[in-house]
């Protein structure tokens, strides 16, 4: 798949003719999915993930454990990283895995979607949330992990009416235009997935306002609820992670995912899955420890271009956390990395304007030796580097702005040089790391 495929040139297409951004709706959908069958109304069993920071991960641990379990899983996530086709991963029915969509069911699909729109007013995720129903509709699998896009109570993909399990992850402020200024109006929000009599799993909340007003919603439509750190939880223990609920203790290895962050996801994931309708054995949890890849969320970067120009011995990782909730999970995996193996640590950031980035910044304060700011290729919203700079300078750090990748590293390198090689993270943005990922031949598989 590249970005010449015909499923990308339909996609292009649509987003000529409709408005980008966000306009939080079901109405549209609704209208949407009523010409093409009602799709949503025939998935499999459903989990429903929502949140501010983790959900991917979630998602992602999610999947591991049922594919070793055996099942048949359909995943949605966005946003994407370099191709549209991550957004959708589609079941092997024999239990083989799963794989991303191919390019020309994905182009059929986003065809007919276009099609049954007919020009009505619409945004471009709604018709390809539209696709995710049909794609999850047509074929079989056992269970489908759906992603919310924003927010949660007005996202294209909570037409979604009974899940087997509804999902809320750490809430932070992110898309405060959107979703609102407050830690609470936020969680609203998110708490907008919650259905009465479905099972509700909340994850680790760094505020105890956010906690409260979901167990509120949970409580008002009759949702059984089950809270990290009351009802599951999860700690490092001689290099193993134990996790505990009220069906007991397992014995597990700790997440291929780094960050103490992880063990609070791979959690939320196991409890969430321990009350759907296929709860899964404790092998199978055990081997989805091990088995669980999300690219882009703290990646170490072992080949390519970059590693090339960087250092010798010198590490490249890569996140795409961008907002304050994520600027602190990133800072405490990298003081984690610090204890086992001090290196010197410089940042490459680049940021969209949507997000807050004083506060993502000031997670790193008196953690790196200097920020280097770039721009966004992939995004007409990114911030200007000398502005993300000045941001950077405002939490306490120093910081210089650059054009590029590629030019932040050979600063650094030469004029930065230590006895030991350098730390370099790549983060701020999802689009950044996709540039990354995508220009060193990296894109998720």
């Amino acid at each position: 798949m590249t970005t010449s495929s015909l499923a990308t040139a339909e996609i292009e297409a649509l987003l000529g003719r409709h408005p980008k951004g966000f306009d939080l709706s079901l109405e549209r959908i609704r209208r949407l999915l009523t010409v093409l069958g009602d799709p949503h109304l025939r998935l499999p069993p459903t989990i429903h993930v929502a949140g501010t920071n983790g959900k991917g991960s979630v998602t992602a641990f999610s999947r591991a454990i049922l594919e070793a379990d055996g099942r048949a899983v359909h995943t949605h996530t966005s946003p994407h990283l370099v191709h549209w086709h991550e957004r959708y991963r589609l079941a092997d029915p024999s239990g083989g895995g799963s794989q991303l969509v191919s390019d020309a069911v994905l182009a059929k699909a986003v065809r007919q979607a276009a099609a049954a729109n007919d020009d009505q007013p619409i945004t471009v995720f709604e018709i390809l949330t539209a696709v995710t129903f049909m794609l999850f509709a047509e074929y079989p699998a056992d269970i489908a992990l759906v992603e919310v896009g924003l927010g949660g109570r007005f996202d294209a993909t909570n037409v979604i009416e009974t899940p087997a399990v509804s999902v809320i992850t750490a809430i932070s402020l992110d898309h405060q235009s959107f979703l609102g200024d407050r830690v609470e109006l936020i969680a609203a929000e998110k708490g907008g997935i919650i259905k009465p009599g479905v099972p509700v799993v909340i994850g680790q909340q760094a505020e105890q306002v956010a906690l409260d007003v979901l167990t509120s919603i949970a409580d008002r439509v009759g949702a059984p609820i089950s809270v990290y750190g009351q009802d599951f939880f999860a700690y490092e223990e001689h290099g193993r992670m134990v996790y505990q609920d009220d069906l007991g203790l397992l014995d597990l290895p700790l997440p291929r995912l780094p960050g103490r962050h992880q063990l609070t996801n791979a959690a939320t994931a196991i409890a969430a899955l321990r009350q759907s309708p296929f709860a899964p054995s404790d092998a199978a949890i055990e081997a989805g420890m091990t088995k669980v890849d999300w690219s882009g969320r703290m990646q170490r970067m072992t080949s390519g271009p970059l590693i090339d120009i960087v250092p010798e011995g010198a590490e490249i990782w890569l996140d795409g956390g961008h907002n304050p909730g994520a600027g602190v999970a990133i800072a405490e995996t990298l003081a984690d990395m610090e204890e086992r193996v001090s290196r010197p640590l410089f940042l490459i950031v680049g940021m969209i304007n949507t997000k807050e980035p004083v506060g993502f910044f000031s997670a790193f304060a008196g953690m790196a030796r200097r920020v280097f700011t770039v721009p966004i290729g992939m995004s007409e919203s990114g911030i200007d580097p000398d502005e993300l700079a000045d941001a950077a300078i405002e939490a306490g750090l120093d910081a210089e702005p650059c054009d590029s990748v590629e030019e932040a590293i050979h600063l650094i390198s030469a004029n930065w040089q230590a006895i030991v090689a350098p730390r370099f993270v790549i983060c701020g943005s999802l689009y950044l790391v996709g540039e990354v990922l995508g220009q060193t031949g990296l894109a998720p598989r």
